[in-house]
């Protein structure tokens, strides 16, 4: 199969495919979800096969070829693999336990997606003139496909080829099919599976609440320890039984956070809140219309499930435990903070009284700021997703320790994808166009934190963000210039921002920063100037700007750290640049750039040097 998948795997045969893909009409049924999700993922290759299509290899030797038809063959089989899933899943309906086929169902998606993600990690954009907006999309699109593998389980390679490799339409007709051939292939789904299928039971009954299985051999999320391997281990007599009423019915996982909602159900917040933000109205779980989108913290289940995990010694979804915070290497040590307090200033950020609203996250703030403890058990007390609504409050005072509360939350790393998960980021962004100048400043600074996170730079830069810390940076306080700066600097570090931040008119504020007479920012300037010159658009910017002369001047008279990235800025738009290359002659950078080679700092002796040799060479060709 796979020497004539080689043959037709053409661009236009792989668009041909994804059409097809995109065309099936997904029934509603057990793996509705999966299929929406999945469809909606492909379709998002379209503009990527299109310009492979449209433009081809740049590089047309024997070897490029050889590696372009073998990447673009594995995307073929994959893709392949997701149409005959699609179509022997959409409107699947059966939800027996025993339904070997409901297995090998689920198996596959995780199969496919797995498959997806690390054929997109080999795309060789490099030997393609693909865009940089279709590589944003197409890491977007790994980052969603890494998740989804994530959520499915784990895999191995051989078990992934051994099972999109086999279609499924036989065993799906008959629900009492055993899975067979693969079975052995896929003990680490099993347990995942059992416990959708019990709770799908549950919640689709009258009957009392049944209990899950879970085996001494699996951690508290469902997955299978490595080192077991004999799958008849998962039936040991010992086997540790979790209550279904401490799993989240969106995520089948043990609760962290439980909250209820007006319907009386109970979800783990991040999830219903998820759920929410989508611009769902109803209970997931009943289909009734929600009355009001308030969650209120189920503090007795919380407790219960605690205690649950305490007494059968596993890890605590809380990482507070009786008065104990446990720390990252696993111990537990003693806090003397009071959670009940903090459960309580939590609740009142939900006042309907704005006054209690403002005196509890003014309170939350000052906690926030003092120690790393405070900033784990606020979280833990569901502060984050309140918070986040609190940012659209009118209330100015209000909006500015909301998003003061959130920067200093996100310090501790944990909390980063919490907020991210919470769907903070357009809030924040609304804050840093519209709210006061000290929440604006503030907001820049959260989206500095949160950026940190690399996967983060590509969310935040598709969120409109760019625009509005640019325009902080031209027309904001010393301090807002300069969180905008440290932000704009960080996200910039993507390749897919920088084209953002040049439209945005980024090159025109740095300019500004670096000639502006009170010399206070050109630190700021020259080291995010440093980080867009490899970009093809910021170039052209930076040389209309006429930045070159001010560039030349700062390795006259400028700090050594000045100095040095100035000349990494030259080397940059003078390298394989004729013309401004011998714009570089006439305004005589021969001069500073050999000082530089003595004196400067190791990096600035090697971008003078280089830029002095390519100096050279235009003088004597």
């Amino acid at each position: 199969m796979a020497a004539g998948v080689v043959a037709d795997a053409s661009a236009a045969f792989l668009l041909r495919l994804v059409h097809d893909i995109v065309a099936v009409s997904v029934a509603a049924g057990v793996f509705k979800r999966d299929c929406t999700d999945l469809v909606r993922r492909i379709a998002l290759f379209t503009h990527l096969l299109e310009e492979i299509r449209d433009f081809g290899p740049s590089d047309h030797d024997h070897a490029s070829s050889s590696f372009d038809s073998s990447w673009l063959a594995d995307l073929a089989i994959a893709l392949q693999a997701a149409k005959r899933l699609l179509s022997t899943a959409s409107g699947y309906h059966s939800v027996n336990s025993s339904d070997g086929a409901a297995k090998r169902i689920s198996f596959q998606f995780q199969c496919v997606t797995w498959k997806l993600e690390k054929t997109l990690a080999k795309i060789p954009f490099d030997r393609f003139q693909i865009s940089e907006e279709v590589q944003e999309q197409i890491s977007l699109v790994r980052v969603q496909l890494r998740r989804a593998t994530e959520r499915y389980g784990s895999l191995n390679s051989r078990k992934v080829l051994n099972a999109i490799s086999q279609p499924l339409e036989k065993e799906v007709g008959d629900t009492n099919h055993e899975i067979s051939a693969t079975t052995d292939s896929v003990p680490e789904n099993r347990g995942a599976a059992d416990e959708e299928t019990k709770v799908l039971e549950r919640v689709n009954s009258s009957s009392t609440p049944s209990e899950v299985c879970l085996s001494n051999e699996t951690d508290s999320r469902g997955q299978e320890n490595p080192a077991t391997k004999d799958t008849e281990q998962t039936k040991k007599p010992d086997a540790l039984i979790i209550p279904v009423d401490y799993l989240c019915p969106i995520s089948l996982e043990l609760m962290r956070d439980p909250v209820i909602v007006a319907t009386g159900q109970t979800y783990e917040r991040s999830y219903i809140q998820r759920w929410i933000d989508c611009g769902n109205a109803t209970c997931p779980k009943t289909q009734q219309k929600l009355e009001n989108l308030t969650l209120t913290p189920n503090y007795v289940l919380r407790s219960l499930i605690n205690q649950w995990c305490a007494k059968h010694n596993i890890e605590q979804p809380s990482v507070l435990a009786n008065s104990r915070l446990k720390m990252s290497d696993g111990s537990f040590r003693d806090v003397s903070v009071d959670m009940a307090a903090i459960q309580a200033l939590v609740a009142n950020l939900s006042s309907r009284c704005l006054e209690e609203r403002r005196a509890a996250v003014a309170e939350i703030r000052s906690l926030s700021k003092r120690s790393t403890d405070n900033r784990i058990l606020i979280a833990d007390a569901g502060a984050i997703p309140v918070l986040v609504n609190l940012l659209t409050a009118d209330d100015v005072s209000v909006q500015e320790h909301a998003v003061t509360s959130i920067l200093n939350l996100s310090i501790f790393e944990n909390n980063k994808s919490l907020i991210m998960l919470a769907g903070a980021i357009p809030s924040i962004v609304q804050v840093l166009r519209a709210g006061s100048m000290e929440a604006r400043e503030n907001a820049a600074a959260t989206l500095f934190s949160l950026s940190l996170a690399d996967e983060n730079k590509i969310i935040i830069g598709s969120s409109g963000a760019i625009p509005a810390l640019v325009d902080l940076l031209q027309h904001g306080s010393t301090r807002g210039k300069k969180d905008a700066a440290t932000a704009l600097f960080n996200l910039c570090i993507y390749q897919g921002n920088k084209g953002r931040a040049v439209r945005a008119g980024i090159i025109t504020a740095l300019f500004k920063m670096l000639t502006d007479s009170r010399n206070c920012m050109v630190d700021e300037a020259l080291t995010i100037l440093s980080v867009l010159a490899s970009n093809h658009d910021a170039k052209a910017a930076i040389v209309k700007a006429s930045t070159i002369p001010v560039l030349i001047d700062l390795l006259r008279t400028g700090l050594p750290r000045n100095k040095e990235n100035a000349a990494a800025i030259l080397l940059c738009l003078c390298k394989r640049d004729a013309e401004n290359l011998a714009c570089l002659s006439r305004l005589g950078a021969a001069i500073p750039l050999t000082e530089l080679t003595k004196s400067g700092t190791e990096r600035a002796k090697r971008k003078a040097t280089s830029l002095l040799e390519h100096l050279q060479k235009l003088q004597h060709p």
